[in-house]
């Protein structure tokens, strides 16, 4: 299990990732970007989740 020290804990995720870790449809995650209740950042094409705002979902 990653804790906030793991060294290894990715900083963004992919919405395929993201959608992996979280149990959350692609539809899901896009519908809460838009909404803005989720972060989302551009680099070329992908779409990348950064770990924190994906976090802070779950947790409020």
């Amino acid at each position: 299990m990653n804790t906030p020290t793991d060294p290894f804990q990715p900083l963004a995720y992919s919405i395929k990732e993201a959608s992996r870790v979280s149990s959350l449809g692609r539809t899901r995650l896009y519908q809460l970007i838009s909404e803005g209740r989720l972060e989302a950042r551009k680099v070329g094409k992908r779409t990348l989740i950064p770990a924190a705002s994906l976090r802070a979902l779950i947790d409020a």
